[in-house]
């Protein structure tokens, strides 16, 4: 069998304890000595390469890759299946990665490496420019699965259920090295289809906001999630609605979290604590958070901590303008912080911070207030400009038999009237990304 790594990361990967199905991945199967020795042949490949890029589909291929790359100390780029070329093309030149095939069958040993630099490199969305390259380190990804054990009381007892992409944090770094530090068994579902969840008998779910409203949609699926011991929600705000609807069919409260490719999970909810709608609980161990320019009780969210990335790949300057002069990330999100300590995301500071009439006003607040209305199935919300007020709020929902003028008496009766919509267009469906999270650059104009 391969040799542990120098400074093991996934530790449960050389404690002895092993099954025939510690990992199954859309189907398939593998105990952790068959997903070692299929890592030990990628590493053998990959070994002496600056990086190595993988069609992070979900499959055991990925993981294999993954593991291959921290037993070799080569960063791994995981390439989005249904990237485009031109993206693509970026992210391979970006990163000088080679795309290594992978065979699950091949088995090979290998001595791991030391592991110097960057873990992953993880490429982000791209909305303000090209994707950047995120460093993603080994101490940064231990530093934060060990906190987000600690605060969901993750063990080798859970079974970890999800089906979300391999190419980002909340899937590959939680949903898989999550698994093989702590050892739980981890079932990815291939797609996170309601039924399938269902039908995974976990202790351990992870979805995204769009999962979870597909779940309680199948009221049969979300009952069957009862037996879970905690469902965390993540990479987008969980609308106040499908919080209470997951409480009131599965008897579960949700886990909110929040966190950024940058950063991985900062702030979390706690298994033994409150959890309360829109709110995404204190910071974890070791992260210290703080809020800028803060008026109205709103602010930028910064924060400083052992889960932040090494920088920018090749972009001193954009790594150097993440962070204010006394050494704090710069989140970009807006955020706002109860007097308990607990945090709550507005949204993002380039579109969900509205200042309309000399108010700030939160565009999440009143995407709240609109999916409230029985109505309304998604609802986005952004400031247009304005010539009397600066900014006007504008709502994009999808709806049926609603008004514009109700959802706007509705959002005013339920928040101050200054936050009502001034605007409501009406809309198919909300354009969104692989995550689920709404792309507001990409609406239609007002």
């Amino acid at each position: 069998m391969p040799q542990p790594p120098a400074a093991p990361l996934l530790t449960a990967l050389h404690e002895g304890r092993d099954r025939a199905d510690a990992l199954t991945v859309d189907g398939r199967s593998c105990s952790y000595a068959e997903l070692l020795g299929a890592a030990g042949a990628v590493a053998r490949r990959a070994a002496g390469t600056k990086a190595f890029a993988v069609e992070a589909t979900a499959s055991l291929e990925t993981v294999a890759a993954v593991v291959g790359g921290l037993l070799a100390g080569v960063p791994v780029v995981p390439l989005a299946p249904d990237a485009g070329p031109a993206e693509r093309e970026h992210v391979l030149r970006d990163s000088g990665a080679e795309l290594l095939p992978v065979d699950f069958a091949e088995r090979a040993d290998f001595t791991a490496a030391p592991g110097e630099g960057a873990a992953l490199v993880l490429y982000t969305s791209g909305t303000t420019g090209p994707p950047k390259g995120v460093l993603v380190s080994r101490a940064a990804i231990a530093a934060d699965l060990d906190a987000l054990a600690a605060a969901w009381e993750w063990t080798a007892d859970d079974t970890l259920v999800h089906g979300l992409p391999l190419f980002h944090v909340h899937g590959l770094v939680l949903g898989v090295l999550g698994a093989l530090r702590t050892g739980s068994r981890l079932v990815h579902t291939g797609r996170p289809a309601p039924r399938a969840y269902a039908a995974a008998g976990g202790t351990l779910y992870f979805g995204v906001p769009t999962v979870w409203h597909r779940v309680v949609r199948d009221e049969a699926a979300a009952r069957a999630l009862s037996g879970a011991r905690l469902l965390v929600s993540g990479s987008a705000p969980l609308p106040a609605p499908v919080f209470r609807d997951l409480l009131a069919l599965t008897g579960q409260a949700p886990v909110e979290r929040y966190g950024m490719t940058e950063t991985l999970i900062t702030v979390s909810a706690r298994a033994a604590g409150e959890r309360r709608p829109g709110a995404v609980g204190t910071p974890l161990p070791g992260v210290r958070t703080r809020i800028a320019e803060s008026a109205d009780g709103i602010g930028e969210l910064q924060l400083t901590g052992p889960t932040l990335f090494d920088g920018y790949l090749g972009r001193p300057e954009a790594t150097a303008a993440s962070y204010t002069a006394d050494g704090w990330f710069r989140t970009g999100d807006i955020a706002a912080v109860d007097d308990d300590g607990t945090h709550r995301i507005v949204g993002r500071a380039s579109t969900d911070l509205i200042k309309s009439g000399g108010y700030r006003i939160g565009a999440g607040e009143v995407e709240n207030a609109l999916l409230d209305h029985p109505a309304v199935r998604e609802a986005a919300v952004v400031g247009a400009p304005h010539t009397d007020l600066g900014q006007q709020i504008v709502a994009y929902v999808v709806a049926d038999g609603v008004t514009a003028a109700e959802l706007t008496d509705f959002v005013a009766a339920r928040l101050s009237v200054h936050k009502r919509p001034r605007t409501v267009r009406f809309l198919s469906e909300l354009p969104r990304n692989a995550m689920g999270k709404p792309q507001k650059k990409l609406l239609p104009p007002v």
